[in-house]
């Protein structure tokens, strides 16, 4: 080890607080109304005559930012055109949502987007449910489906990823494929994306699904115990009937055995590997380390675990916490992880860092030499990933937030609950793991910067040493 370099060690301390049961938080009507004033603005800008958002239980993230639902086992079409009118389209279960939509709009029937074999009455064609919308022949058209194409070998401008059948549709009514492009980046561009960028409200809004999953990360590890099942350690992830936006995993030993994703009647082993993760909407936390009390039940090929591999990994998330700021480029952040832990010998492979909203992975700014400046507003997602042949993995994945001295007040004033399990958070950080963050970064997650790499000892987990 670089002598200059922090130490770190396994050391006893306090595990960081929790907020079980907090008060389920809505985004104000002011913002919801902003949101859609944003993308009209977008909409001008790239002097689109109408957008088509589309939205499927899966894919609905583009949707809700302006409905504030999703349609539930059906697809569903958002139009918005340029003087900010907005028209649902819907099939035969999702009607009933549309007086509820937090932006009102016409409300369009369009049964083909039903369940096979249901009710086909009023199946007028889908080109006359868009006209009626107020799509028109010659009118630019954007089209937002989920993903955001970035491709540097082809131009993306004509690659979608909606439904062919709706997509044909669309063309028809504009008359040209050439008026119709893909608008996705107009939501989610990290560079200029209206959904990169939150609120206090948001904000507090996804808070809770921050905290949500990190309190039942923490409340799973210390349930961790030889004997138990993957279920029983799964069951603790879910909690208060929220729908979870990423898979679950709650996996000892080998993970995928027949072909399995979910939680199973596997038994936890002592020397196990153990992979955790549970995600809501506005962040997720994941954990992987070893069933084990200390060092010496390690298995031989793996008992350097700890130097190897946890801590490296270690100093590399404290390092990413301690860069983060606003106005540093993405490509800094990325080149920082690059320095302290470089790619070619510890194979992680996805963006040390990404965005995150109602989506586990909203988009990310952080690339090689990616030229997008961080700003206030934005939430991340820490997301290194190291993969070192033969070893299990190492994990703390948290979320936390950008935010400059305007919204820090913002939430302090409007939201004093959220602000005060924020300061909790930053505390535990700087006076028990000795993490210094910037003044402009805030916690969502309660479990940031805390790492137990062996999970049978709930006492100890790493921490910088003075």
């Amino acid at each position: 080890m670089n002598p200059s370099q922090p130490r770190f060690a396994l050391t006893t301390v306090p595990p960081p607080k929790t907020f079980p049961h907090v008060s389920t938080p809505v985004i104000s009507d002011k913002v919801m109304a902003l949101r859609l004033k944003k993308i009209v603005t977008a909409m001008h800008q790239h002097k689109l005559d109408a957008l088509v958002i589309y939205a499927d239980k899966e894919h609905g993230g583009n949707f809700e930012y302006l409905a504030g639902f999703i349609p539930r086992f059906e697809e569903a079409l958002l139009m918005v055109t340029a003087d900010g009118e907005l028209s649902y389209v819907m099939g035969n279960e999702n009607l009933k949502l549309v007086p509820h939509a937090r932006n009102k709009g016409k409300c369009l029937h369009a049964p083909a987007f039903s369940l096979p074999n249901q009710p086909m009455d009023n199946d007028a064609p889908l080109t006359q449910v868009l006209a009626d919308a107020g799509l028109t022949r010659g009118s630019r058209i954007g089209v937002v489906g989920w993903k955001l194409f970035t491709s540097t070998l082809h131009d993306t401008q004509y690659q979608f990823d909606v439904p062919a059948f709706i997509l044909d549709a669309i063309i028809d009514t504009a008359g040209e494929r050439e008026n119709v492009i893909n608008a996705t980046a107009l939501f989610i561009s990290p560079a200029h994306g209206v959904r990169r960028l939150n609120t206090a409200s948001e904000i507090a809004f996804y808070e809770f699904g921050a905290n949500l999953a990190s309190t039942n990360i923490l409340a799973a590890l210390d349930n961790i115990a030889p004997g138990k099942t993957e279920r029983q350690i799964g069951q603790l992830l879910a909690a208060d009937g929220q729908p979870g936006n990423v898979v679950m995993i709650a996996a000892t030993g080998d993970r995928f055995a027949n072909a399995c994703l979910y939680p199973t009647d596997k038994v936890i082993q002592r020397g196990d590997k153990f992979s955790l993760t549970v995600g809501f909407k506005g962040g997720l936390t994941s954990r992987s380390a070893y069933v084990v009390a200390a060092e010496n039940e390690l298995a031989p090929d793996v008992a350097d675990y700890l130097p190897a591999l946890a801590i490296p990994y270690y100093r590399a998330v404290t390092t990413w916490l301690e860069t983060l700021r606003p106005g540093l480029t993405g490509g800094e952040l990325y080149q920082t992880i690059e320095n302290v832990m470089p790619k070619a010998q510890w194979h992680w492979h996805l963006n040390p860092g990404h965005l995150v909203a109602d989506e586990e992975w909203l988009c990310s700014p952080v690339y090689a030499n990616s030229p997008i400046a961080l700003e206030s507003g934005m939430i991340f997602q820490i997301d290194i990933i190291p993969s070192l042949p033969g070893y299990g993995g190492c994990s703390i994945e948290d979320t936390v937030a950008l935010a400059d001295a305007a919204l820090r007040h913002e939430l302090q004033s409007l939201f004093p609950e959220v602000w005060q399990r924020m300061e909790i958070r930053k505390a535990y950080l700087r006076d028990v793991l000795n993490i210094s963050v910037s003044e402009d970064v805030i916690l969502l997650s309660n479990t940031v910067g805390y790492l137990r790499p062996f999970l049978l000892d709930k006492g100890r987990a790493l921490v910088r040493q003075p």
